[in-house]
């Protein structure tokens, strides 16, 4: 299965699927075309969110600032626009994590 990305003039498109209150922060796979993230956080006043943004930020070398919540705020499944990165460049940075989703 494959990650649904889009290419947009400033960046990209991430679905993501989050679970937050896990055991860990970490991606965990891809699930329908969104990348499965588990995070810590639990999911009350944006904490999540705000946790999903640095977490992300944090794995792709990225400033926060260029991380956007597109839509999802209180949903699970969020999208989020990835300012400077193309959809080509955000599959190889997250090619060691999904190595076998990805094949």
């Amino acid at each position: 299965m494959s990650l649904t990305l889009r290419d947009t003039p400033t960046g990209c498109t991430l679905t993501v699927r989050v679970h937050p209150g896990a055991r860990r922060n970490a991606i965990t796979g891809i699930h329908d075309g969104a990348l499965k993230i588990a995070l810590t956080t639990p999911p009350t006043d944006g904490r999540a969110n705000a946790a999903l943004i640095a977490f992300l930020a944090e794995r792709l070398q990225l400033p926060r600032a260029r991380i956007t919540l597109l839509t999802g705020a209180t949903s699970r499944s969020k999208t989020l626009r990835l300012e400077g990165l193309t959809a080509q460049t955000l599959t190889a940075a997250l090619a060691p994590d999904l190595a076998p989703d990805l094949a």
